[in-house]
Formats: C-alpha cells, sequence, structure tokens
C-alpha cells in the first residue's frame, strides 16, 4: 500500500465498540476512506453479520474492492451517505439497520495528494471534489461566484473572521488571471488575511469553507439525520465522529431533539412518560486520547458522539 493510500482511522476502537452491538447485525460504514473502521467492524461480525460500506471517492471504492473483495459480508457503494435511505431500501434493510458510521471530513489520502486539490500545503489543481467526476470544482465555482456568495461561504462553512476582505482579493486576483491552482489561492488568502490563529496556517478556514461547500458536506450530514431513524433497527445505533464545530454543532442539536421529544404546546394535556421520544445518547463526547493525538495530529479537533434508536 502506498503512502498516499494510507489513513489512521481517528477513535477507531472507540467508535467501533460504541457501534458493533450485535454480531449478526447489517451496519453502514458511510464514510469508508481506507476502510480502517470497516476492517474492524467485520472483524467483530459473525458469518451472518454485513457490512455496507459507502464513499464518494472512487479511489476510496477501489481500495475498498481490492481489500474485501473475498469477503462476501461486505459490500461498498460508491455514493454519497445522504443516500443512506435509497440504499437500505434497495437490500431491504429499512428499520432493520444494526449501526451507521459517519467519519466525517476529508481522508489523509485525498489531503496528501496535491492532484485532489484539498491542500494548501502542496501545489495541485484547485479541485477539492471528494469525487472528481461529478460536479464542479472549487476553481470552477470561483471563476465565476459573486464576491458575495464566495464572502458567505467562507464566513458560514469556514468560520473566516475575515470573509470579506478575502473574497475580494479572490475577485480581484481572478480578474488578473484565473485562480486555477491551490499554491496561488493559498497565497491570494495569505495576503488578504491581516491576522491568524497562532500554528495555523492563514488559508485553512478559507480551503474548509470551500471544501465544504463544494461538496455539500453538511447538507449531506443533515440530510441523513433526518432519515436515519427510518433506516435503524430499534438498538441500532449511531456513531458520528466529527471535526470540526460545524459538523458536532448538527450532531449534538440533533440528538438533543431526538431525546426531548417533538415539543409540545405549553399546557398540553399529556404525561410526562408518554412523550415520544425516539432517540437516548450512549455515554458523553468522546476525544482522541493524548497518544492517539501524538502519533495522528489530524485527530486533535476529533468528536465522537453516539446515540441509539429506542423507539
Amino acid at each position: 500500500m502506498s503512502g498516499q493510500d494510507e489513513h489512521a482511522a481517528v477513535l477507531l476502537s472507540e467508535s467501533v465498540a460504541a457501534l458493533v452491538t450485535d454480531p449478526d447485525g447489517f451496519y453502514v460504514d458511510g464514510t469508508f476512506g481506507r476502510g480502517g473502521h470497516s476492517a474492524l467492524i467485520l472483524s467483530k461480525l459473525n458469518e451472518s453479520g454485513a457490512l455496507m460500506s459507502i464513499d464518494k471517492d472512487p479511489d476510496a471504492c477501489a481500495v475498498a474492492s481490492k481489500k474485501f473483495s473475498q469477503d462476501s459480508r461486505f459490500e461498498i457503494v460508491q455514493a454519497s451517505f445522504a443516500d443512506l435511505g435509497a440504499l437500505a431500501a434497495e437490500r431491504g434493510m429499512t428499520g432493520r439497520v444494526s449501526g451507521v458510521l459517519l467519519d466525517l471530513g476529508v481522508s489523509s489520502p485525498q489531503l496528501d495528494d496535491p492532484e485532489r486539490g484539498f491542500s494548501f500545503l502542496r501545489d495541485g489543481p484547485l479541485d477539492m471534489r471528494m469525487n472528481p467526476d461529478a460536479g464542479i470544482s472549487a476553481a470552477e465555482w470561483l471563476a465565476t461566484a459573486e464576491e458575495r456568495d464566495i464572502s458567505r461561504v467562507l464566513k458560514d462553512y469556514g468560520e473566516e473572521r475575515y470573509a470579506r476582505r478575502i473574497a475580494r482579493a479572490i475577485v480581484e486576483a481572478r480578474q488578473e488571471e484565473p485562480i486555477t491552482r491551490t499554491a496561488r489561492l493559498a497565497a491570494i488568502v495569505k495576503e488578504a488575511n491581516p491576522s491568524w490563529e497562532k500554528g495555523k496556517h492563514p488559508a485553512t478556514r478559507a480551503f474548509q469553507g470551500i471544501r465544504i461547500f463544494i461538496n455539500q458536506e453538511l447538507e449531506d450530514l443533515e440530510k441523513t439525520l433526518a432519515g436515519v431513524l427510518d433506516v435503524l433497527a430499534v438498538g441500532g445505533r449511531l456513531v458520528v465522529i466529527s471535526f470540526h464545530s460545524l459538523e458536532d454543532r448538527i450532531v449534538k442539536r440533533f440528538i438533543r431533539e431526538q431525546e426531548r421529544g417533538k415539543p409540545l404546546p405549553k399546557g398540553f394535556p399529556i404525561m410526562e412518560k408518554d412523550i415520544f421520544r425516539p432517540m437516548r445518547s450512549v455515554g458523553k463526547a468522546v476525544k482522541a486520547g493524548r497518544d492517539e493525538v501524538s502519533v495522528n495530529v489530524r485527530a486533535r479537533s476529533a468528536v465522537m458522539r453516539v446515540a441509539e434508536k429506542v423507539a
């Protein structure tokens, strides 16, 4: 396996331990990556258990096909985890899935390959698509997007303090020459950014915002959560590993809302025990330990939340 194929799955043992409660169950790994979580899930299943892994990235799917081709319990699907409901229905598994794992964000092979255009540290084509065969690239979007739209993406998805200033610099720079390389975009952002966090590259937030927008990451997450109760069996687990506050807030809010149940009008005549609460959280939020962070710096921002369908 080449260096660019390597990916250290974050919170590996913790997430799989929380996910797999029935060795005969049907599980979904919504983000195959390079198969770290999938491999451990399969090791916990009996012969009658099964795992469907999903990934947008054709490279990831190729690795999956090669790595697990001899395991009849395994299936890889090139898709977004937002398609989970339809994929489960096609397999007759609606309401029968024992667990869904979502390891959000971008994988190490995607970041480390300059040709994918995710990294501001390595010069390459400004692409950023998890599936390079679908949608528009970051370069194509930046070539035509209105300044206000660029600013909104940088602020809303990148939480960039100087979104307006950077957006203006991008629009001015593209008038001189199209922005088609990661190094040029990083340089434009750096020059326009008057201050940034110590130890963090000045283009970090801008690249994050554009990547999330291009891949519709938050929209896919919202759609998946909205339909996950229909997919899970009673007792089935949802395990989500987030890498920034935008994702984690969405997951935290979703679990809290399911625990509380649907809001009722004040004074509505119903007993507390009769309020329908479809999920319960399992334990507290889990973060990577010091040992894991020391060998995988990308684990430092990871937060794992677990919930179980109870009704």
